[in-house]
């Protein structure tokens, strides 16, 4: 990694991650992912923005050396999760003069998690700001951007936004700035559909807010600088939305062909009737593709086989999974076929509370389906296409 210019007085230093293929151990990163951090050097004074996760420590001091840093007198620390703060122990040793700026929920976190002493943390609260020269950073906390405690940096002269994992990317690539590609477009949805989709309701509101600062650069903690920002608030406005598409998405997981038979019946049905469906097998898709296209279904769709008396362990991990990421979805449904007996639906069910959605009649039978169960699931199909077409999506 080089350092690199953004605008006179303000580069990029953070480090490059080409290999990583998971990030919590969660979602899938199929094209790694970067470590956002940034040098603001006023004419009196310089700040770091963010550092660098753990094991990247020495590639981001090479930076700093690179930077030509006389001295550091702030480290913003936006958010507190190790991706972003692994390096901060080694910074305050090098820089033994510099103050870390974060919220109070920051403080409380960092000493906890990187055992800072609470003595080098400056608060911030918000709308607070920090002189530089001819240079200012301004604060605004924006809580739930995904953690309780994030804040975002803002530099009022050059209109630049340093927006944490707002409108981040897990994108390993050679470009500082955003190239408007699908490439990134794919990896900015993956990302806001993992990390930002449970708090949509929080990101419609900063979406305005930044808006409303009309920045001209925008700088994620993670992927590609935007230096035409309307792209990515636009697609954002669209993605938090409270309007879904005409779309129904099917995650299913099949032991004998029966539940899959079912599934294939529902999706051939919906295409007959003009609806856009994606049907997934649990056994092979990617979650974090699943979880790109919750964030436009109108309609969500469980196929699970009862194992024992309960839902199949795929079906019932991408049940919990949509209650963590809380879709918009209006409607669900659950299908599937069981052999003697057990509380599969009802089980599903009780694992989305958070998902505010119309529980349509299952189609849940005993053993293999013959014409009257698929009769059942063309009854779905209608019943689909009626809730779709009530909200004008056919």
């Amino acid at each position: 990694m080089v350092v690199r210019e953004i605008l006179p007085g303000i580069s990029s230093v953070g480090v490059i991650d080409w290999h990583r293929l998971a990030f919590d151990d969660l979602m899938e990163l199929p094209d790694g992912t970067s470590y956002n951090a940034y040098v603001v050097q006023g004419s009196e004074k310089t700040a770091l923005i963010d550092t660098v996760e753990a094991g990247f420590d020495e590639e981001y001091v090479t930076n700093l050396i690179r930077a030509k840093l006389d001295s550091v007198d702030y480290i913003i620390a936006n958010h507190a999760e190790q991706d972003h703060s692994g390096a901060l122990p080694l910074l305050l040793e090098l820089y033994p003069m510099a103050t870390v700026v974060t919220t109070e929920k920051g403080k409380d976190l960092l000493c906890s998690m990187l055992l800072i002493d609470d003595e080098r943390i400056l608060v911030a609260e918000d709308r607070d700001s920090l002189d530089l020269g001819d240079k200012t950073l301004v604060f605004y906390s924006m809580p739930w951007v995904h953690w309780p405690e994030t804040m975002v940096t803002w530099v009022p002269e050059d209109r630049i936004l340093f927006s944490c994992d707002l409108f981040g990317a897990h994108l390993a690539c050679s470009s500082l700035f955003a190239d408007g590609s699908s490439r990134l477009q794919e990896a900015a949805k993956r990302y806001y559909a993992v990390i930002m989709q449970p708090f949509r309701s929080k990101i419609q509101e900063y979406v305005e807010q930044v808006e409303s600062l009309n920045p001209a650069v925008i700088a994620p903690s993670h992927g590609p600088v935007y230096n035409n920002p309307s792209a990515i608030l636009s697609l954002y406005r669209e993605w938090s939305s409270d309007e879904g598409k005409n779309l129904v998405v099917i995650p299913f997981v099949s032991m004998h062909h029966s539940t899959k038979w079912m599934v294939e019946r529902l999706t051939d049905a919906l295409i007959q009737r003009g609806i856009d469906v994606r049907p997934y097998d649990l056994g092979t898709s990617s979650t974090g593709t699943i979880a790109m296209d919750l964030i436009d279904a109108t309609t969500i769709v469980i196929g699970s086989p009862t194992v024992h008396f309960g839902p199949h362990p795929k079906a019932a991990n991408i049940a919990f999974l949509t209650n963590i990421l809380k879709p918009k979805a209006r409607y669900a449904a659950v299908i599937g076929s069981f052999g003697w007996g057990g509380k599969t639906v009802q089980t599903l069910g009780e694992m989305m509370p958070k998902l505010e959605a119309e529980m349509l009649e299952p189609v849940y039978i005993k053993g293999k389906p013959g014409e009257q169960e698929l009769v059942a699931i063309t009854v779905l199909a209608d019943e689909i296409y009626k809730r779709h077409q009530d909200n004008h999506l056919v």
